[in-house]
């Protein structure tokens, strides 16, 4: 009976060391399974265009879901999708052979991650005939990818009683049998972690389901009010601005020094700053590393800066195309040529549908720049001011870069020409077929139809009317000058 007590202290002796021991290893594991940094693999940095497509810019941090939730989530809640083909059916651009479509990176931190980078909204993609693949791109406009349909995709999978453990568990097992420890961890900690995060951006989201609101389409963003719930966190209003998503090639061509401004509606004063604002977007929040985020920057400043827009894929007539850039310095150029290009024109004078404009203010600026310093990120920042126009846009790679005006309510650049009146009023977005007569992609027939969305211009914010410039030009000179912009 004597030695009872000291059996028991040896007891506890015992126990502290194990714990003494296995801290440290807990620690080790704990680091390892969520928080170790793996370098993307050297086939992803291989070529500045293979970077840009599907190198990471620091979104998996707080903004990344879990690879195998990601992965079932399409074959789980294909109803949740717009159609067929999981998420094919959100036009996005997919390559033969890749793992996720373009945009969408996969980096390991502790376990894999996917999230999104700049090429997910500016990778263009066209097919020269139905029977070819498509031809991608990078830093060309994404005028198939429905964005709206993606951000409803993954907060409704989220609402819906089947995102448990359970069934989530059961979907993955189908196609991988992970190691026993990572089961624990996708069953206890990445699966009700990743739907609680999801159901928190419900609010931020509440503005992509407004019942009175038309649908964007494929092609098109919501930019600035994206940056007014997101980045501000401001309340959901009235205000509706869907916008065609621009190409972000060659953006040494905007001179600030100058005076031209960027974005759609002049919003911000140079590159640098819409590339950080919009990986921001992408973030969602404050950089995990902001050294490793600004060196991202400055890889896409000189990226996007040089990055040529692409030539003309079809036979150009080079003779009528000379004739045609007479009829473009006459008619065009004072505009898109000029000291007034990538500067801003009063939509009194452009005539062009102003919701856009509606949709951010000097007050909305000037909090975001705020905000933006308090992540201890320098630029030049959004424009202080209330927009008042639409920038006079180059119209380098115009080719690729229908359906035209900001909004993207004209179909090709033959319709461009056209009186309002005459412009198509009910069009389908999203299909990838190019149409070298009409300049621009096939907008209407069985598979575009099937393939696209409804674009109808009588709808708010739609609007097709303004820049009817050229429009009386007799024929001839219009064929000439469509094809001097081919050549752009």
């Amino acid at each position: 009976m004597a030695d009872a007590p000291k059996k028991k202290k040896s007891w506890w002796k015992v126990c502290f060391r194990f714990v003494v021991v296995l801290a440290p290893v807990g620690r080790a594991i704990g680091w390892y399974k969520f928080f170790r940094e793996e370098p993307q693999p050297d086939w992803v940095t291989a070529t500045p265009d293979m970077r840009f497509k599907y190198g990471s810019i620091g979104a998996e941090h707080d903004a990344g879901i879990p690879y195998w939730i990601f992965f079932v989530l399409p074959r789980m809640f294909a109803d949740k999708l717009p159609g067929r083909g999981g998420l094919a059916s959100l036009g996005v651009a997919w390559e033969q052979g890749q793992e996720l479509p373009i945009g969408f990176t996969k980096k390991v931190i502790g376990f894999p991650r996917v999230a999104n980078n700049c090429a997910s909204c500016h990778t263009a993609s066209y097919r020269k005939s139905a029977n070819e693949n498509p031809v991608f791109v990078p830093t060309g406009p994404s005028h198939t990818l429905n964005l709206q349909a993606f951000f409803r995709f993954v907060v409704d999978c989220a609402k819906d009683p089947r995102f448990n453990a359970d069934e989530i568990m059961s979907e993955i097992a189908l196609v991988y049998d992970l190691p026993f420890l990572d089961k624990l961890i996708y069953r206890y900690l990445l699966i009700p972690i990743t739907k609680k995060r999801l159901l928190e951006r419900e609010e931020q989201f509440k503005w992509v389901y407004h019942k009175e609101f038309p649908l964007w389409g494929r092609g098109r963003d919501d930019a600035m009010n994206l940056t007014k719930y997101f980045l501000l966190n401001w309340p959901m209003d009235d205000t509706l601005g869907p916008t065609d998503m621009p190409s972000v090639w060659n953006l040494q061509k905007y001179k600030p020094e100058k005076g031209m401004l960027m974005n759609l509606a002049g919003d911000s004063h140079d590159a640098r700053s819409v590339i950080i604002d919009s990986a921001l977007g992408l973030l969602a929040a404050a950089p995990h590393d902001r050294e490793d985020f600004m060196a991202q920057i400055d890889w896409l400043v000189q990226y996007l800066g040089k990055k040529p827009a692409p030539k003309y894929p079809f036979p150009v007539n080079e003779e009528l195309a000379k004739s045609g850039k007479a009829v473009f310095d006459s008619n065009c150029a004072a505009c898109h040529a000029s000291e007034r290009t990538g500067t801003r024109v009063p939509v009194e004078e452009v005539g062009t549908d102003r919701e856009r404009l509606k949709s951010w203010s000097k007050q909305a600026a000037i909090e975001s720049n705020k905000v933006v310093r308090n992540f201890g990120i320098e630029r030049r920042g959004l424009v202080e001011n209330e927009p008042s126009g639409y920038i006079a846009a180059f119209l380098d790679g115009i080719w690729l870069r229908a359906p035209y005006l900001h909004n993207g309510s004209v179909p090709t650049l033959r319709d461009m020409l056209k009186p309002v009146a005459e412009r198509p009023k009910i069009f389908y977005r999203g299909y990838d077929v190019y149409d070298p007569v009409a300049v621009g992609f096939v907008t209407d027939g069985g598979e575009a139809q099937r393939v696209g969305t409804k674009y109808d211009v009588s709808e708010r914010s739609s609007g097709n009317q303004g820049h009817e410039f050229g429009v009386t030009l007799p024929d001839g000179e219009k064929e000439a000058l469509i094809e001097y912009l081919k050549t752009l």
